[in-house]
């Protein structure tokens, strides 16, 4: 039986109760205080003290000090004045029970309503931490793309400059290339005169010595003798070029900015040649036409259409074994392995399929976003939201108005802050 508290003393003012309750030789906490509006408890075993009290108090602001055996009750009225006694006097058992049940209710409920509060102030200050490491996440991400923007302008202005040089020194080597050329003209002229000189007629002093020393020689005069050393060269001896030209696989002539692509398409089609022969064993049953990939994508996609996945992931193997260098084999493959729920391969598939479809240019945009989408689906299957998210949000670069993409990236959004909230 518990050993009630009787001795104790109190005082009052308008707006406050001091009440002093001796608790010898036990050692008193906050744990053993119950106090509502109404109803005060101290349960020290083997002691006891309960009183239900004159009037409502302020039980929030109301103080109780523990010290050298004496538990000192500070307590605010909820209405000022001056009460009677501490306690409710002359009344019945059944309002006193009342009293006592709707207290602990009260504090019940007090509890509760602190409990929630304290849930909610802890969403809150998450979804803050949330929004604020986002918030540094995106301040990052922009100072990158700052920074990239810069590097970029930076060796942009460092090309141009090199161009601008470049033509410079092009120029002065055109100048004097020119001034050379100019130069060797002007010789060749000189000498053209020079030759023209050598070669004029004689006056009429030469020709007078030249008749006098030529006397006697017979019909020989000075002409003939102009004529000998002036005489033309023979004529050239006949002859035939043989003019040989390189064979090509290509009917049309060759052109230095299609090397490339005519080397690329050679290479691809020796690697084809080399795949069929290496699996000519288990390929030899086979008809001709279904040896060729794009008819085998063909019959993939029938296949697809018609929710035959296994048979479509069987001819999309067989015509990534003959070309394994076409991504929309690999693209589509991973659409099967997400109906059959494959979720590791589609995303290997989809991998691949981003891989080969380098370097970005427009015309793979639609295949891009496809295997964004389609491995960003496979990782949310698998649970990886932020992987997945991070997909979806590559696909919104490539393809911005694509409303279908957006919501689905919203609804990712929701669950990662719904997850990271339960948490």
């Amino acid at each position: 039986m518990p050993v009630w508290l009787r001795a104790h003393s109190w005082r009052q003012s308008g707006s406050a109760v001091f009440l002093s309750l001796p608790v010898p030789g036990v050692r008193v906490t906050a744990a053993n205080i119950f106090c509502t509006e109404r109803y005060l408890k101290v349960s020290v075993p083997p002691f006891l003290f309960e009183a239900i009290l004159y009037a409502p108090i302020d039980d929030t602001n109301s103080t109780a000090k523990i010290g050298n055996g004496i538990v000192f009750f500070t307590l605010y009225k909820k209405e000022v004045g001056m009460w009677e006694s501490l306690t409710l006097e002359n009344a019945s058992k059944e309002k006193l029970q009342y009293l006592r049940e709707d207290a602990v209710l009260k504090a019940h409920e007090k509890a509760k309503e602190e409990t929630e509060a304290k849930k909610v102030t802890k969403r809150e200050h998450k979804k803050y931490a949330l929004e604020a490491t986002m918030k540094l996440e995106e301040a990052e991400r922009k100072r990158i793309e700052e920074l990239k923007e810069q590097e970029q302008q930076k060796v942009t202005k460092e090309l141009e400059l090199w161009k601008d040089q470049l033509k410079d020194v092009e120029n002065q080597k055109k100048v004097q290339k020119e001034g050379q050329l100019h130069e060797e003209i002007e010789q060749l002229k000189e000498k053209k005169k020079e030759k023209i000189n050598k070669t004029s007629i004689p006056s009429e002093e030469a020709l007078k010595t030249r008749l006098k020393s030529t006397k006697g020689r017979g019909s020989c005069n000075m002409f003939s003798e102009n004529l000998k050393e002036e005489q033309l060269p023979a004529p050239r001896s006949s002859g035939t070029i043989k003019i040989n030209f390189t064979s090509r696989v290509f009917p049309t002539a060759l052109r230095e900015s299609r090397v490339a692509e005519e080397e690329e398409w050679l290479h691809k089609q020796a690697e084809a040649r080399r795949i069929v022969s290496a699996d000519l064993s288990e390929l030899k049953d086979l008809k001709e036409e279904e040896k060729n990939p794009d008819w085998l994508k063909d019959k993939g996609n029938k296949m697809f259409a018609t929710g035959n996945y296994l048979a479509a992931v069987n001819a999309y193997n067989l015509a990534v074994r003959l070309n394994n260098k076409l991504p929309v084999l690999y693209l589509n493959r991973a659409a099967c392995h997400l109906k059959l729920r494959n979720l590791h391969k589609a995303i290997e598939d989809s991998s691949k399929a981003l891989e080969l479809l380098t370097p970005p240019v427009p015309d793979n945009e639609n295949a891009r976003v496809k295997a964004y989408v389609r491995r960003g689906t496979a990782f949310c299957q698998l649970e990886l939201y932020a992987e997945g998210l991070q997909d979806y949000e590559a696909a919104l670069k490539i393809d911005p108005k694509n409303k279908t993409i957006e919501k689905d990236a919203e609804k990712i959004r929701h669950v990662i802050q719904g997850t990271m909230q339960n948490s």
